[in-house]
């Protein structure tokens, strides 16, 4: 997986990037009304931007003392056509998973690898 896909997975990894997302899809926003809805510091707000930056899922851009953030589909497009290539494979079916190792570690006892 290159580099871009492993940071653009991290930064979705968080429920509070994810939710920043959502909200940049609406339209662009300054930082401070990106941080309006959430219970933590500016700062860390401002933290969990760097990280979107880095992953290349949102631009920042200053306009006088207003920093705008903005988002950028391209990285989440190319997550999204790297997930979509495992769309060809049947999906697993847990229960019978499940049955199949019960069944296969009940005849012999222990089989660890």
């Amino acid at each position: 997986m290159p580099p871009t896909l492993d940071a653009t997975f991290a930064a979705l990894a968080d429920p509070t990037r994810r939710a920043i997302l959502a909200m940049l899809l609406e339209d662009d926003m300054a930082v401070t009304d990106v941080a309006e809805p959430f219970q933590v510091s500016l700062a860390a707000i401002s933290k969990h931007l760097t990280v979107l930056t880095t992953a290349g899922l949102i631009s920042q851009e200053k306009h006088g003392r207003v920093k705008w953030c903005k988002l950028e589909p391209d990285a989440l497009r190319a997550a999204s056509v790297w997930m979509q290539s495992f769309g060809q494979f049947e999906p697993v079916h847990l229960d019978a998973f499940e049955r199949f190792l019960e069944k296969e570690l009940g005849k012999g006892g222990d089989h660890t690898p």
